[in-house]
C-alpha cells in the first residue's frame, strides 16, 4: 500500500513554510485559497497546521508560489523570517525597504541553506559569542577602541593587520557572512535571531578594503546592539545617532590597532627620516583599508 509522504511531516511546521512561501510572493490567504479552489477559512486552517494538506493541493501551491514540493517535504530547519526584524527599520522610508527586501529575503534563504547542509552533514557552526559589551555613558571612541582591544585579546589577534577577516568572523566566532551584489549605495545588512545567530551581507560590488571596513562595522552591531537589525548605506544618517558613531569608529580600532600602528608608523619615520606618501600607501596596504581611511585614523 502506498504511503503518502504528508502523513509523517508535522502539519503545523507544513502550515509554517507554506505561510512563509506565500508571503515571501506576496499572495494573500484568498489567493492561495483560489489556487487549491478552497474557502479562506480552509487556507488559514492549513497555515495553521489544523488541516492537513492534499497531495494535489500542495503540489498546485507550490507551482503557484515558484517553489518545488521539495521545498516543503524535505526536513529543514525552520527560521523566522527576517523581514518581521526588520519592519522597525524600514518604517523610515518605503522606498529603502522596496529596495532592500530582495537582499534582505535572499540572505534568510542563504542561512537557510546554510543550517540545513549544517544538519545534512551534521556539522554545525561553533559559536563563540561574547556577552553583549556594554558601552552606556562611554565616550565613543573610548567605548570603540575599548571593544576592539577586548575582541582582539579574545581572539588571539594580538596587535597585527588582520589579513583574513571573513574567515576570523566566521571560523572563529561563528557568524555567517554572505557576499551579495547590491545597489552601490548599500555596504551591509545585519540580522540576529535564535535559530541562526549573527549573519551578514556585505556587498560583493564594493572594493575589498571597503567590504572589509562594513563587515568590522556589522561586527559592532553584533558586539554592542545583537538583536538590533540594520542595514548600512550611504548618506544613512544627517546626524548619526550614538549606535553609529560606535559602528563607524570601531573599524579604525580592529582594523589598524593603536600600539601596532604606531610602532609601524614610528618605524618609517625613523627609515626615511620622514612619512612618505608612499609609506601611506605600504601602510594601508598593509593593514588592508583604504588609503582614505588610513587618514582618517
Amino acid at each position: 500500500m502506498a504511503t503518502n509522504i504528508l502523513d509523517n511531516i508535522d502539519p503545523k511546521r507544513l502550515g509554517e513554510l507554506l505561510q512563509q512561501a506565500r508571503k515571501k510572493c506576496g499572495m494573500t490567504q484568498t489567493d492561495a485559497a483560489k489556487v487549491i479552489k478552497a474557502a479562506r477559512t480552509t487556507m488559514v486552517a492549513i497555515e495553521k497546521g489544523e488541516r492537513r494538506l492534499k497531495p494535489t493541493e500542495l503540489i498546485q501551491l507550490a507551482r503557484a508560489y515558484g517553489r518545488s514540493v521539495s521545498d516543503f517535504v524535505r526536513p529543514r530547519p525552520v527560521v523566522k523570517p527576517f523581514e518581521v526584524q526588520f519592519r522597525a527599520v524600514y518604517q523610515r522610508n518605503e522606498q529603502q525597504k522596496s529596495e532592500i527586501e530582495p537582499f534582505i529575503l535572499h540572505l534568510e534563504e542563504l542561512c537557510q541553506n546554510y543550517l540545513e547542509l549544517e544538519k545534512i552533514m551534521d556539522a554545525p557552526l561553533p559559536q563563540n559569542y561574547p556577552a553583549e559589551y556594554q558601552v552606556a555613558n562611554m565616550p565613543i571612541k573610548s567605548a570603540a577602541e575599548s571593544i576592539a582591544v577586548s575582541e582582539r585579546q579574545r581572539l588571539g589577534l594580538g596587535d597585527a593587520p588582520i589579513s583574513k577577516l571573513r574567515d576570523i568572523l566566521e571560523q572563529d566566532v561563528g557568524l555567517r557572512i554572505f557576499y551579495l551584489k547590491m545597489p552601490q549605495k548599500y555596504s551591509e545588512v545585519y540580522s540576529y535571531n535564535e535559530e541562526v545567530g549573527g549573519c551578514m551581507a556585505i556587498n560583493a560590488s564594493h572594493p575589498e578594503e571597503r567590504r572589509r571596513w562594513s563587515m568590522a562595522h556589522g561586527y559592532l552591531h553584533f558586539l554592542v546592539h545583537r538583536y538590533k537589525p540594520e542595514f548600512q548605506f550611504d548618506n544613512q544618517y544627517q546626524r548619526y545617532p550614538e549606535s553609529e558613531q560606535l559602528a563607524e569608529t570601531f573599524p579604525k580600532y580592529l582594523l589598524m590597532p593603536t600600539s601596532g600602528l604606531f610602532k609601524r608608523f614610528n618605524d618609517m619615520c625613523r627609515t626615511h627620516g620622514k612619512f612618505t606618501p608612499t609609506n601611506l600607501f605600504t601602510l594601508a596596504h598593509h593593514y588592508g583599508v583604504s588609503v582614505e581611511a588610513l587618514v582618517y585614523r
